[in-house]
């Protein structure tokens, strides 16, 4: 038990002075064997003191009583009821407490009573004083007590939340990530695939056509892999990652201003877009902007995808609080017209609406698509601008 050598050396110290009669004076006598049986007992009792505190103050008490009744010098047994007063103050309410200090001070009392002397106000000023700091520093080390728990639970609570909040960016920034790759693979992948299609059909029959087909799959392939070095280089956090990300690491993200140049590329698969801003543009903050571009991409790619030949428009508006921005298309294909899915409605275990709505939902913005009355399908996103 931790409190084994204080309870080996109070015993110690007891015998010690039991033992040496300089420190015995008129009228207490020597020890006998009882007195050194109590002496070992009170003492030893203090290594399970924070096991039980009040029981073994009650037994320190009780026998130190019996000592000093015996004829005993009471100093020499004093020590052990001391600690357990505190003990019992630093552990137990206070009513425990108080109670045990008025005990000890009974015992203090008793010392005069069998000494005969006329000193028992300074006894009782004695038992006062000594029980008013014994109580004090025990009262003083349970509020500590209380107040070193209650943080260590506040901080483990932390721990957990720090934790906990890790795991949350980790998945969010995980989800982003898929995100990113799911826009980049996905449009510039059905833009090459049909490219690459158109190539194969008319090389031997057109060749320019076959050879414009192959300057646009190399330069998609290329703003592609671009794109993909640049979200690489975000992943690599260390020096050696960020020296052989090189530039990609300090580009800017793609935005509002590539939209010419998305245009143009689904034209070349073989779809009529038609552009149209409306009001005064001006530059938008990276996140708003590579979100508006975003859904573009995607609402064109799922035109490609799932539109067939169909004739697609792209509308941004810029207003005075707010954007809004509609890919729309009139999803007149053969395999349109057999069919009566919306043009742009993603294949099974697709993402890429969702994907949209999440982006949006990110900037206080919505997404909403959906077949339209007159046939084809629409895409329509408000962000709320600053």
């Amino acid at each position: 038990m931790r409190d084994s050598p204080l309870a080996v050396g109070c015993t110690a110290t007891g015998l010690l002075y039991a033992g040496n009669p300089s420190t015995l004076g008129d009228p207490w006598d020597r020890p006998d064997a009882l007195g050194y049986v109590l002496i070992c007992v009170i003492n030893l009792s203090l290594a399970a003191r924070r096991l039980a505190p009040v029981p073994i103050f009650a037994l320190t008490g009780v026998l130190w009583l019996w000592y000093i009744a015996a004829g005993f010098w009471p100093v020499i047994n004093s020590i052990a009821p001391i600690v357990m007063l505190y003990t019992v103050a630093a552990s137990r309410p206070r009513w425990w407490a108080l109670a045990c200090g008025v005990g000890f001070a009974v015992c203090m009392e008793a010392g005069a009573v069998f000494s005969d002397t006329d000193s028992m106000p300074n006894v009782a000023a004695q038992a006062v004083v000594l029980n008013c700091i014994v109580l004090k520093y025990g009262f003083t080390a349970r509020q500590l007590a209380e107040r070193n728990a209650a943080l260590s639970g506040l901080a483990a609570q932390l721990f957990r939340q720090r934790e906990e909040n890790a795991r949350r960016a980790v998945a969010e920034e995980r989800v982003r990530i898929a995100r990113e790759l799911h826009d980049v693979v996905a449009h510039h992948m059905s833009v090459v695939s049909v490219q690459a299609g158109l190539a194969d059909y008319v090389f031997a029959t057109d060749p320019d056509t076959a050879h414009a087909a192959l300057g646009t799959i190399s330069a998609t392939s290329g703003e592609a892999l671009d794109e993909l070095r640049r979200l690489l280089a975000v992943l690599r956090v260390g020096p050696e990652g960020a020296e052989q990300a090189g530039d990609f690491l300090y580009q800017p993200m793609p935005g509002l201003d590539r939209l010419e140049a998305t245009v143009e590329r689904v034209r070349a698969a073989g779809v009529h877009v038609d552009l149209e801003v409306v009001g005064e543009r001006r530059p938008l903050p990276a996140g708003p902007d590579l979100c508006a571009y975003r859904v573009v991409q995607e609402a064109l790619t799922n035109v490609i995808k799932h539109a067939g030949a169909a004739r697609a428009a792209v509308r941004v508006e810029f207003r005075p609080h707010e954007l809004e921005l509609s890919v729309t298309d009139d999803g007149r294909s053969a395999g349109r017209r057999r069919g009566n899915d919306p043009a742009n409605s993603p294949a099974p275990g697709g993402h890429g609406l969702l994907g949209m709505r999440e982006r949006a939902r990110i900037y206080g913005g919505k997404v909403v698509a959906g077949p339209r009355a007159d046939g084809g399908f629409e895409v329509r996103l408000t962000l709320p601008l600053q």
